[in-house]
């Protein structure tokens, strides 16, 4: 394949090994060992902008579904325990979930909820609809506010079969502590996003500014589809559109 594109456009073989590897460290093709080279999925694009006084959190564009890979009753243990300021020894619901998009996944993510705020919680709940708004109309469970760290990461042997990625591929790793109304912790999560897949931009405001239009529903990374009280304010809010694969 080489041979043939440098006889195309020209160029010598390390000339055009040089431009591919510059196309793979930007993200546009993808090497996978044993198979080839590869172009990448369109990213899905989701921006912080810090200057909404509102927190919506509709369903984005595309398909998302949940996949329920693991739903139990744990001890909550001391990491845990701690997130959600309650005893180790306290019960919570783990749950673990794949979220895909049109069909191919995107994210897994691991929820951590203590077991006497939503006792009767189902495995329908989980896999259909926003969770948060079951926690609302189910539970009687309003999420205010939530405090979310984001960092790269790579995903392991079980995360890259479940995202089909190949193994130590880059990733995102979101890390959420949630609060009702009460002030009371109600979920602790951590989620892995496919790095391929995703990319976060920033808005930055570093002085006065014109008004501009409010920007079109999006999902926020890292967090399942829902809306928050209106007029609350907040720290940011996101926004993102999902394309298809190239």
């Amino acid at each position: 394949m080489r041979r043939v594109l440098s006889a195309e456009f020209g160029v010598s073989r390390p000339t055009l090994r040089a431009a591919v590897n510059q196309l793979v460290v930007a993200g546009l093709l993808v090497r996978e060992h044993g198979r080839g080279m590869f172009v990448a999925g369109a990213k899905i694009t989701q921006e912080l902008d810090l200057d909404r006084r509102t927190f919506s959190l509709p369903q984005a564009v595309g398909n998302w579904t949940s996949r329920l890979l693991e739903f139990s009753t744990q001890w909550a243990g001391a990491r845990v325990g701690r997130k959600l300021r309650i005893s180790p020894a306290a019960e919570i619901r783990y749950v673990a979930r794949l979220r895909l998009v049109d069909g191919s996944p995107m994210a897994i993510e691991y929820l951590h909820v203590p077991a006497d705020l939503a006792p009767d919680l189902t495995q329908e709940e989980l896999e259909n609809g926003d969770f948060y708004q079951h926690l609302k109309e189910r539970h009687d469970v309003q999420v205010s506010e939530a405090v979310q760290a984001i960092e790269p990461t790579v995903v392991t042997r079980g995360e890259a079969d479940l995202l089909d990625v190949p193994e130590l591929s880059r990733a995102l790793l979101f890390e959420r502590l949630t609060s009702d109304t009460r002030n009371r912790p109600v979920e602790y999560a951590h989620s892995i996003y496919r790095g391929d897949r995703y990319r976060i931009v920033s808005r930055l405001v570093l002085g006065p500014r014109a008004d501009r239009p409010t920007p079109p529903d999006g999902h926020h990374p890292g967090i399942p589809p829902g809306v928050f009280m209106p007029g609350e304010a907040v720290t940011f809010s996101t926004r993102g559109v999902v394309q298809n694969d190239l």
